[in-house]
């Protein structure tokens, strides 16, 4: 029987939090059924031995854009059968589904439910037990509070998916029971998420969407309205990763390069090529490799390096040890970045120093507390590298407005003098802060939250009409 309280027990949810996503398994008779893979399918492949099942099918909701599929591979090494929304033009062998297919999985049954918006295409799963609707694995359609961005096919057709986004939610809604599991791909961090401030639980049921989820609870030119009008920038290898799942991604390359020497690192470096140092942001800016770039190895690290990189670029990655290397390695093959050059760790063996005899640099890390006195004072720069959907809804009054994803085409328009960096709570700044420093500026990186600046005594201004 399922446990109605949450995720039903035949289900395994795996985690990619870095992305803000999760890939799902279903499991009935002895085989199995995963949901939108990701493409490190190891882990994937550890949750079917340790249920002792046979894969029988992958299923798609969406060509994804927020990272490369597993599921042609996945596919290959199984002998599972890749089920994709009908309509999609892709290079590899797959059952097309249309609406209202049905898969077996032992004694259940998945429905797919056309459900556009995210994507023209997009799938729905709903997943059936004697008939009944207990789970809808509803990808990038319906999230939690929330649903999927309807921009990333192109502005020409954001207004048309944005309506379809409210119908396909509400079809959704209408055909589920209260007590049946919502489960999305996206918006446990995912930018693919339209990012309505609604204060969503980590799992859900119909129930609670019904209650909480403003495709629900609004009209649909209202819905529409704000939809659109939240709409921010997304990730720049967004663009490079639905031509990728088109095409259909071989076996991820998880290896790492022989590790290098701090002076090779070094050299790299201050020939202009990305290094990116793992370590936490405050071990960063108290020394570091001149030139190299802080990306402080936790969640937010894939969607911002991935941002930042000149796609193709050669990337060299300095950890306190292999593992973190190998931890962000396979992180970025995630979104298909692969092309790592080169790799070092900065904790060198029986306390010698790695560095010793190279270039270092520093820079303060302070709080809000510590800017109030210098806010607007000639000289001091305060830079907010936020999105601009955050900045309008409240920045601090004395700041400039240079979003972290355009800082590095915009050096120039820093003025001169002494910059603060600030973001929400701290990454962002830790990362144009390093950006800043490479170019020659004196940094000061504000490691804080944002809603300390009120406390600290700034004055804090809207740009909301």
């Amino acid at each position: 029987m399922w446990d109605r309280s949450g995720v039903p027990p035949a289900i395994a949810t795996i985690e990619t939090p870095e992305l803000g996503d999760r890939s799902y398994a279903i499991f009935a008779g002895g085989e199995a059924v995963v949901v939108d893979p990701q493409r490190d399918i190891d882990r994937v492949l550890t949750v079917l031995s340790e249920r002792g099942a046979r894969l029988s099918h992958v299923v798609e909701t969406h060509i994804h854009n927020d990272y490369v599929s597993g599921g042609p591979e996945l596919c290959r090494v199984t002998g599972a059968t890749l089920v994709i929304p009908a309509g999609e033009s892709v290079g590899y062998a797959r059952h097309p589904i249309a609406d209202g297919e049905r898969i077996q999985v032992g004694d259940l049954t998945l429905v797919a439910r056309h459900t556009p918006g995210h994507t023209a295409t997009h799938m729905a799963y709903v997943l059936e037990e004697e008939g009944r609707p207990v789970a809808a694995f509803t990808g990038g359609s319906m999230l939690l509070g929330s649903v999927g961005r309807t921009d990333l096919s192109g502005p020409w057709v954001t207004d048309r998916l944005s309506h379809m986004q409210h119908r396909s939610a509400r079809r959704l809604s209408d055909e589920l029971p209260d007590d049946a599991a919502i489960l999305p791909t996206h918006g446990f961090g995912s930018l693919c998420s339209a990012g309505f401030p609604v204060g969503a639980p980590d799992t859900a049921d119909a129930r609670h969407q019904r209650a909480e989820n403003p495709a629900l609870l609004m009209n649909e030119d209202a819905f529409v309205t704000r939809l659109v009008s939240g709409m921010d920038a997304f990730p720049r290898y967004y663009s490079y990763i639905a031509p990728r799942n088109r095409e259909g991604a071989g076996e991820a390359d998880l290896g790492l390069p022989t590790l290098s020497d701090a002076t090779e690192l070094a050299e790299r470096a201050r020939a202009g090529e990305w290094v990116v140092d793992l370590r936490e942001r405050r071990a960063f800016a108290a020394r570091h490799l001149i030139g190299t770039l802080a990306f402080e190895l936790s969640d937010p690290m894939t969607t911002y390096l991935g941002w930042l990189l000149p796609w193709g670029s050669p990337l060299s990655l300095i950890g306190p040890s292999v593992n973190e290397v190998a931890a962000a390695r396979r992180a970025l093959a995630r979104i298909g970045i692969e092309s790592i050059v080169a790799c070092g760790v900065s904790d060198g063996e029986h306390g010698e120093d790695p560095w010793a005899g190279l270039a270092t640099g520093s820079y303060p890390v302070v709080g809000f507390l510590d800017l109030k006195p210098f806010a607007g004072a000639p000289g001091e720069v305060v830079v907010d590298v936020r999105l601009g959907t955050e900045w309008r809804d409240g920045h601090l009054q004395s700041a400039i407005h240079i979003p972290l994803h355009e800082l590095p085409d915009r050096f120039d328009d820093v003025p001169a003098g002494r910059v603060w960096v600030h973001c929400a709570a701290g990454y962002r700044a830790a990362v144009a802060g390093s950006l800043l420093a490479r170019f020659g500026r004196n940094v000061m990186v504000v490691s804080d939250q944002f809603s300390n600046a009120v406390d600290a005594g700034l004055e804090i201004v809207s740009s909301r009409d």
